[in-house]
């Protein structure tokens, strides 16, 4: 991603957060968190390249601190059942025109939106890094990567939603998240943790065709402007 992109992500972050701190009222208010958290990992990805950090400890640490945080980037989509609180339905069983409903809507949609597609190439960017940094560009293995960090990331979306253990608590309090973690494996929970695997691979997959897609496009287009730029050299010549 261009430097450029970057620092409009961020400019964005801040000036959503900051509304929403002004305008996000109860029971909306978890918005504010969250959508921080979810933008972490996206930042965390963006200090990562195939030759940065140098040192392979330094990089596998960020690759650490940003499995820890990915999870909260697809976790809000299940932020969506909130909408449930703003009851949208009339009486008559229709959803009803008031506009603090299709406010709340908006926000809420806003900062989903905002976390799951660029969380998304976040894990696509960091696959793609550790493979051409480790795996010799191996397309197969970023594929097993991709497979393996969106369960691992399923898993953190189980326990944060259900378990209600935040992120921040592995540094507060480990000893006690991973005695509560090693009891959790149920096959409702593993069900649940394929569900969540299903819906995020269907989305990385559809990301993942629109961002290699305008790759391509743009090779194409700078190898006919390169093919071009070599007629015109060798007409000129003549």
């Amino acid at each position: 991603m261009a430097g450029h992109a970057r620092w409009q992500i961020r400019l964005f972050v801040v000036l959503w957060l900051l509304f929403l701190w002004q305008f996000a009222h109860e029971p909306f208010t978890f918005l504010i968190l969250n959508t921080f958290l979810g933008y972490l990992p996206i930042e965390i990805s963006f200090h990562l390249s195939p030759e940065r950090p140098k040192s392979g400890v330094v990089f596998w640490l960020v690759v650490l601190l940003w499995l820890v945080f990915y999870p909260n980037a697809p976790y809000l989509l299940t932020d969506l059942f909130h909408l449930s609180l703003l009851n949208p339905y009339g009486v008559d069983g229709l959803l009803q025109l008031n506009l603090h409903v299709w406010i709340y809507f908006t926000y809420l949609l806003i900062s989903v939106l905002f976390c799951v597609i660029l969380g998304f190439w976040s894990l696509n960017y960091v696959a793609n890094t550790i493979t051409q940094r480790y795996l010799k560009g191996n397309s197969w293995l970023q594929m097993v990567l991709v497979l393996f960090l969106t369960f691992l990331s399923s898993v953190g979306i189980y326990v944060g939603r259900f378990m209600r253990i935040h992120t921040v608590y592995l540094f507060i309090s480990p000893e006690l998240i991973t005695n509560r973690l090693l009891h959790m494996w149920t096959p409702t929970m593993l069900v649940f943790v394929g569900l969540m695997t299903l819906i995020q691979l269907i989305a990385y997959w559809l990301v993942y065709l629109a961002y290699h897609s305008q790759m391509a496009n743009e090779q194409d287009i700078n190898r006919v402007k390169s093919i071009k730029d070599s007629l015109k050299q060798h007409d000129q010549q003549k």
